[in-house]
């Protein structure tokens, strides 16, 4: 994974950035050791490293809005941080980039349970949103797997979904309005808890913009009543792709459940070990969660039950209470710790139509076995939206390379089948060499005329989502 090469002019004016950027911040806001630097040095994408010129952790919009002016007026790239959760190396920075964090950024701004919102900053963490709420019957909906650690401000930028996203949707769905900083350091309010604006979605443009645009530090997200109650039902099927075929007539049937999850037999074994959930020794699982009042609950898990025993599962198993429902889920929410046990692994994120599901997991394992990787899949079913997990030992010579061109092939499949390279995780720098894969150079130059419109000088975020061949001219002319 190549990265430009930093500008060494930037890089040896070190000293008087970090005194510009004192000038505006508290004094303990601007970090400059190199000992501290290695915090900020990568992402979840642990494979990459590369530490900062400086980082930078202001406590209000206009702090960032005073950084983002000085960066831009001496033309030093900035590097958007939420909480380092990026699976795809969004927050890996360069040498001669300065880290903006927004941890510091976390209070309540405002919560309305008439209209249904609730104003934070985006320093602030996805679950800690829907503790907010708790206490008035409401919660936030889209919960990624990292929801206990990541930040509003990332879920906005990789537009989030999780587990609950089939019937409620990603962070798109629920996102009502933002205050971003822009690359010059205005401030700008787009959208808001009032009726959808009239004219240009510019709202929808920057959730899953990835910090290309700007750096968003308060967002208004939409809050939505507790349901009634939820149940869940355990299904174990004895092939990858009769399992899929059950999520594909579920979907079909016009049924929403809340959540479909589906983990083959490399995971299901990883997790048993890990939480001792409870779960059937088979092929492949599917968790599937509805919600309503208690009659709704029965009927919709009666007729789920009954498109599953059209596909012979070996296993069924109906939550009948609160405590069973947390463990059919346990081993779930625990499945990216578990496979962490077994050894290295690259988490993917491609997306593809539901019905799709069988073939694509027939051909994923068929990759798996050629490039004698082994593949855990555990993924939202529901939406199509895939995350493979490719095993690899990185003190192996060749090893994170062979799972890299795996991966590639596997994202590559996503796309052939008519889906996209991401669904949540955004394109980073993972992906950013198999955006022409799915796009046409004249869409790769649409794409890159919205950036030039936001941040002429491209200095937010610099050598992510776009390859670095197709936007090389653009950073030069930085």
């Amino acid at each position: 994974m190549d990265m430009p090469a930093p500008n060494s002019g930037i890089q040896a004016r070190k000293p008087e950035i970090a005194r510009l950027l004192r000038a505006v911040l508290p004094p303990d806001a601007v970090i400059e050791a190199q000992e501290e630097l290695k915090a900020y040095e990568c992402d979840a994408l642990t494979a990459y490293r590369c530490p900062p010129l400086l980082a930078v952790l202001p406590e209000t919009t206009e702090q960032v809005a005073q950084i983002m002016a000085i960066c831009h007026d001496i033309g030093v790239p900035v590097v958007p941080r939420g909480a380092g959760t990026s699976l795809a190396g969004g927050a890996l920075p360069t040498e001669d980039a300065v880290i903006l964090g927004v941890a510091r950024l976390r209070d309540v701004l405002e919560i309305n349970t008439d209209d249904r919102y609730i104003r934070v900053q985006t320093g602030m963490t996805n679950l800690a949103v829907s503790a907010a709420v708790e206490d008035e019957g409401f919660f936030y909906a889209p919960d990624p797997s990292s929801q206990l650690a990541c930040a509003i401000a990332g879920n906005i930028a990789m537009n989030s979904g999780g587990a609950h996203c089939l019937k409620y949707g990603v962070t798109t769905n629920n996102l009502l309005g933002v205050t971003m900083v822009m690359a010059d350091g205005d401030i700008v309010e787009i959208g808001g808890a009032e009726m959808e604006a009239a004219g240009l979605d510019i709202l929808g443009l920057v959730c899953g913009s990835e910090g290309q645009l700007g750096i968003v530090t308060e967002a208004t997200l939409r809050i939505l009543p507790k349901p009634e109650g939820a149940r869940p039902v355990l299904l174990g099927f004895d092939s990858n792709e009769v399992a899929g075929a059950c999520v594909a007539d579920i979907i079909r049937s016009g049924l929403i459940p809340v959540a479909i999850e589906f983990m083959d037999r490399p995971i299901i074994r990883a997790t048993e070990e890990f939480s001792g959930a409870g779960y059937p020794d088979c092929e492949a699982l599917l968790i599937v969660e509805v919600e309503g009042s208690a009659q709704e609950i029965d009927d919709q898990l009666a007729r789920i039950v009954e498109i599953a025993k059209r596909h012979d599962p070996v296993t069924i198993r109906e939550s009948e209470s609160a405590e069973e429902s947390a463990r059919i889920w346990l081993g779930r929410k625990s499945a990216f710790g578990a496979m962490g046990q077994r050894g290295d692994y690259i988490c993917l994120d491609g997306t593809i139509p539901v019905g799709e599901l069988p073939s694509v997991l027939t051909r994923i394992a068929e990759l798996g076995a050629q490039y004698d990787h082994m593949v855990g899949n555990v993924f939202h079913a529901g939406d199509g939206n895939m995350h493979p997990l490719i095993l690899y030992n990185a003190n192996e010579p060749g090893q994170l390379e062979s799972a890299e061109q795996l991966g590639a092939e596997i994202l590559k499949l996503c796309v052939d089948a008519g889906g996209c390279l991401t669904g949540e995780h955004g394109v980073g720098v993972e992906k950013r060499e198999l955006m022409t894969h799915q796009f046409a150079p004249v869409d790769l130059e649409a794409q890159m005329d919205v950036k030039d419109v936001f941040d002429p000088a491209w200095l937010l975020n610099p050598a992510k989502v776009f390859p670095l061949a197709v936007s090389a001219s653009r950073r030069a002319a930085e």
